[in-house]
């Protein structure tokens, strides 16, 4: 990102796993394979692959964290507190209505480091993940169905 609110996470993360934003091309993509000095990804919006190369500004979903007054927060754990308000934006809305519901979803996040083209960024990404069904994630997947096992048998 260009204003520099997310940190990098070393915990990999299986619901945002391979999927990529890189700077300067909209949306999201999905990694592919590698190939020698770049990666195959594909777009989540139109499903065009292409390569991105080594000089691109790559970041990993779930490597991204947001800035709050005392930590961070992952961007899966925001994800799942967007999920939970039941909210979404308009891509339309103003800057105050982006502020507001920011600030419904996580109040304590950091005024000074998170813009609101960053918060504005992650309700659309939300949005596309969730239209693609992209927001489950696989370990509490696996473990309701392993529930549901349990009780039926």
């Amino acid at each position: 990102m260009e204003n520099i609110i997310f940190a990098n996470r070393k915990k990999i993360n299986r619901m945002l796993k391979g999927i990529l934003a890189i700077s300067g091309q909209p949306g999201l993509f999905k990694m592919v394979t590698e190939a020698k000095n770049s990666i195959i990804v594909e777009s989540l919006i139109t499903g065009k692959r292409m390569p991105a190369y080594t000089t691109s500004k790559i970041s990993a979903l779930a490597d991204i964290s947001v800035f709050t007054k005392t930590a961070e927060i992952q961007l899966k754990e925001l994800f799942k507190l967007i999920q939970e308000s039941g909210k979404m934006i308009s891509p339309k809305a103003t800057s105050n209505e982006i502020i507001t519901l920011f600030g419904e979803v996580l109040p304590e996040y950091d005024k000074d480091r998170v813009y609101v083209s960053d918060m504005k960024k992650i309700f659309q990404w939300y949005a596309l993940l969730n239209e693609k069904n992209l927001l489950i994630d696989s370990e509490e997947e696996n473990s309701t169905i392993e529930k549901s096992i349990e009780t039926s048998e």
